[in-house]
């Protein structure tokens, strides 16, 4: 038998496309889900280095590009973005002719000089690199080790070249919060904000009802936070795509969460303009109570022209003001979505067609211009509606703060962003061209996945001091006191599929993790702050390690905790981790337990072998289950002799359990306190199954409403459970 092959051979890595794509951060070989090597197709690597503007089509061009690489970075003076980390000396190569000695300065982000002393020492000693017909050599600049925290700028001068960059200088980690320090611990919630709607609802949940969920959590149950489905930017008019993971801007809100009553300007408005809003409101109130289905596009349609009412009400002065200044401070990124809302809203939804007008025209083409002037009131509408947001969000964050929580709003971060998107269209040069991100075959997608979102590009990041990845991050924690990062491997690498590709014939490309996680960490400083990174899955032993080094929190699900086909008990359980029963892609901990998933995959033809051999190995799991609940004297055995009988003292069992996990950070999820049976999303479908789109209600599909989710029983003996197991736990 021959040996199984771990790496690639010295021939294979001494081709020109190996080496070009490795230089470009493309894998050419990974380790599958099985533990299986796998090298890359010669031309997966050469569309993926395409995508990245790179001719690697023939081997002549390949070793071009090779020597055009080799000679753009010794042409640079210093590296475009760099990263210092506090209390640390700093290292920089300087590329500079052989006469010249290279000085630095650097102008801290308020804008005043550093005072440190910035030392030049030779360099790695190579020899002289021709150029030009010239010759390159290279120095050493050391940063010391007290430059402060912040995205400063440093100044390089060698000879008659100078170059600015940026210098991000960041805390080692991010910090525990004062409560999870020593053994603290804090749990919270999990909620689908759309899912669960008030009274005064517009027929989906909104930032109003957020506020209110956010201090009624704390006041009813003790909670310090609740994790919510990402609210990132979407379409300005209906049909609105209902995945809150495939956003049309992730630097922005989306606004369709608005509440019009709560904006201030309404009462400006007269009795007749009240009483239309009140007539729009009520065409959808009845929907509050819908059990089956959250009609997004009936509430939006319901909602703009009662926005449009109080727009057009004006504001004070003061306001008019504060409106401006959150303008100018939003920039170019707010230009760019209030303008594509227009181009949407008066030319329609963009398509794949090569005459639409998003594959037709640039920011810069006469008539979006055109367009912008014909309709600048419906331009600042959009602006307008993005600001009002912000205010809502800010707001609902503020009432869980003054209520007590520690942590209060836990943001969720998606992984990209809408392919005919805002950002897409405007700063096409921030993505990479004709490449989407997903992932490769695994156990439970044999044909891997494919996202349809358009990956970063990380040449432009690292050109742009990553601008675009801090301005995201710096505005999800201006509003939250933890952001969760989903999929959080992407910082370090990402799956590329090339257009044209199924989604197994592609690769990994690698991002400089060190500085995407610098930048969370100096963000969650400055905000004092909490990082979850979703790491479920595979994870390389080297992203392991480096979220653990960062103080990044991983995420870990009591149905996914197995190890050899035996459930880990919640003890052995990781401690930088934000533990839950379950999560949104499959059903609540009740329909699991009575398979739902088996009855929703033979439903929907997902499954890939015979419903009885599914069904065997759903009961196995959950027999495994109940089994680590028993033996570790959380669930009684009488109990399994009649589980429908038991159904809420089992989920009770798991949640007991989870509350001896070490993990700083524990989460019930709102469906399991209220019975629901259903899932929310069901992977592998689109309008299948009514994805992202499943109002709260009990295991009855009875409505669950904001104003009696708190008076709830089972929700409240779930509520007990957690403060009851965790006060035991820590002698309180």
């Amino acid at each position: 038998m021959s040996k199984q092959q771990v790496e690639e051979s010295e021939e294979r890595l001494a081709r020109p496309l190996i080496r070009l794509a490795k230089a470009h951060g493309v894998a050419t070989s990974y380790t599958g889900s099985q533990g299986e090597f796998i090298e890359i197709a010669d031309d997966v690597l050469v569309k993926v280095l395409k995508a990245l503007d790179v001719d690697a089509s023939t081997e002549r061009k390949a070793k071009k590009a090779l020597q055009d690489l080799d000679d753009e970075k010794h042409a640079r003076l210093v590296a475009p973005t760099l990263l210092h980390v506090e209390g640390q000396e700093c290292r920089v190569t300087v590329n500079h002719g052989p006469l010249d000695v290279p000085e630095a300065t650097i102008t801290l982000e308020n804008g005043k000089e550093y005072q440190g002393a910035i030392t030049s020492e030779p360099g790695d000693g190579g020899p002289a690199y021709p150029l030009n017909g010239e010759l390159v050599v290279n120095s050493t600049l050391v940063i010391p080790a007290d430059l402060p925290l912040g995205y400063h700028k440093l100044h390089v001068k060698a000879g008659k070249r100078s170059a600015d960059v940026t210098l991000i200088s960041a805390p080692k980690r991010v910090n525990l919060i004062k409560d999870l320090q020593g053994d603290g611990q804090l749990w919270g919630w999990m909620a689908q904000l759309y899912s669960i709607r008030s009274k005064d609802s517009w027929g989906v949940g909104d930032f109003y009802d957020l506020g209110n969920l956010l201090a009624g959590a704390k006041k009813n149950t003790g909670a310090d936070f609740i994790l919510i489905n990402p609210v990132h930017a979407g379409e300005p008019v209906a049909p609105l795509t209902p995945s809150p993971y495939l956003p049309i801007s992730r630097r922005f809100i989306n606004f369709s969460y608005i509440r019009p009553e709560a904006v201030p300007e309404y009462e400006r408005l007269d009795d007749e303009a009240k009483a239309e809003v009140a007539k729009l409101h009520d065409s959808v109130r009845a929907k509050n109570e819908d059990p089956d289905f959250v009609d997004r596009d009936a509430m939006w349609t319901a909602k703009v022209p009662a926005l449009w009412l109080i727009f057009k009400a004006g504001r004070s002065i003061a306001r008019q003001k504060e409106f401006g200044e959150y303008v100018e401070q939003a920039g170019s990124d707010l230009e760019a979505y209030a303008t594509w809302c227009l181009c949407y809203d008066k030319w329609g939804e963009p398509d794949d067609d090569p005459e639409s007008w998003e594959n037709r025209l640039t920011k810069d083409s006469k008539e979006v211009k055109d367009l912008r002037k014909q309709y600048p009131d419906t331009l600042e509408f959009y602006k307008w509606l993005e600001w009002v947001a912000d205010q809502q969000l800010t707001a609902a964050q503020k009432k869980a703060q003054d209520a007590g929580m520690k942590i209060g709003l836990m943001a969720d971060m998606a992984v990209g962003v809408h392919p005919q998107g805002a950002e897409v269209w405007w700063n096409p040069q921030r993505f990479a061209k004709g490449a989407t991100v997903g992932a490769p075959p695994d156990f439970f997608n044999q044909q891997g996945q494919n996202w349809s979102q358009p990956p970063l590009n990380p040449i432009d990041l690292a050109n742009t001091g990553y601008q675009t990845y801090r301005d995201m991050v710096h505005g999800m924690f201006q509003k939250a006191g933890a952001v969760r990062i989903d999929h959080v491997l992407g910082l370090f690498r990402l799956w590329w599929i090339p257009e044209g590709n199924s989604a197994k014939d592609a690769t990994y490309v690698y991002y400089d993790s060190a500085i995407m996680l610098g930048i969370l960490a100096l963000e969650a400083y400055r905000a004092n702050g909490v990082v979850v990174g979703e790491d479920l899955g595979v994870v390389p032993d080297y992203v392991a390690d480096s979220l653990k080094s960062h103080g990044l929190m991983g995420c870990v699900i009591e149905w996914y905790a197995q190890e050899e086909g035996e459930f880990i008990p919640p003890k052995k359980w990781r401690e930088y981790a934000l533990a839950s029963v379950t999560t949104h892609d499959m059903p609540p901990a009740a329909g699991y337990l009575n398979y739902e998933h088996v009855k929703i995959r033979q439903e929907l033809g997902l499954l890939t072998t015979s419903v009885e051999e599914f069904q065997a190995s759903a009961e196995e799991e959950h027999n495994g289950l109940l089994d680590m609940l028993q033996n570790n004297g959380y669930l009684p055995a009488e109990w399994r002799t009649d589980e429908g009988a038991h159904e809420q003292d089992i989920i009770e069992a798991m949640h007991a359990a989870l509350c001896d996990a070490p993990s700083k950070l524990l989460a019930a999820a709102f469906v399991d306190a209220v019975g629901e049976r259903r899932a929310q999303n069901q992977p592998g479908t689109n309008n299948e199954y009514p994805n992202w789109r499943v109002p709260l209600a009990d295991g009855n599909k009875k409505t669950v409403m904001l104003e009696d989710l708190y008076a709830n029983k089972r929700l409240l003996s779930l509520a007990k459970t957690m403060n009851d197991s965790l006060a035991k736990k820590h002698g309180r």
